[in-house]
């Protein structure tokens, strides 16, 4: 005699379902059994736990988007105060090299200017004077000091002092040697002879006026 099956036991052999829409028995069309919905593992709670997951997300990601954010910014300030730092200095390095040089050109350019004052820059040594301060000015080189102008102590070197009534403030009345600058930068200054207004001139004029009345 065969055993009835064990609830909870696999049967063997086929398995037959009936599939058909009309009940044999009752002719009645069969009702479809209905099924539920197909949704995400876990159920509702895991559903509200996964959206609070990722606000938090979201907050961490905005965080890590600002300090990126700031670290790119000072970075790029870094990279251009030392961009215009190099540029400072090379600036500076080039017009230092270029003061050296010319610095020992200046006994060359004063002999040229006393032949030019004794009318002896003639013929090939003419030419090539004119060539040289034209290179030189091409490279920032200016000459500078003349009679007549104020004095200023810093751009003047005073070699000779005296007074005279032709003046009326301390001014140049001779240029000894010419001074030469490259921009605001003094290579040497202009050393000049200088005069003061004299303070015997207006007692002599007070004098005169006195006597006249």
């Amino acid at each position: 005699m065969t055993n009835p099956p064990i609830e909870g036991e696999e049967r063997e052999g086929p398995v037959i379902r009936d599939k058909r829409r009309i009940d044999p028995q009752t002719g009645k069309v069969r009702e479809p059994a209905e099924q539920p919905a197909p949704g995400p593992p876990g159920g509702g709670s895991a559903a509200a736990s996964a959206g609070t997951m990722t606000s938090e997300e979201t907050q961490a990601l905005k965080t890590q988007l600002d300090e990126r954010t700031l670290d790119l910014k000072r970075l790029k300030a870094e990279y251009d105060n030392y961009r215009k730092r190099v540029e400072r200095d090379r600036v500076a390095v080039r017009e230092q090299a270029l003061a050296n040089v010319l610095n020992e050109l200046l006994p060359v350019l004063d002999d040229i200017g006393r032949a030019r004052d004794h009318e002896e820059l003639t013929g090939g040594f003419k030419s090539v004077g004119e060539a040289l301060e034209a290179v030189t000015g091409k490279l920032g080189l200016e000459r500078f000091g003349e009679k007549g102008e104020p004095f200023d102590p810093v751009v003047h070197e005073a070699l000779m002092h005296a007074y005279s009534a032709d003046v009326t403030e301390t001014s140049v009345v001779d240029v000894l040697q010419p001074g030469y600058r490259i921009g605001e930068r003094v290579l040497r200054p202009a050393r000049v002879a200088v005069a003061e207004p004299d303070p015997d001139a207006d007692a002599v004029d007070g004098e005169s006026g006195g006597e006249g009345e």
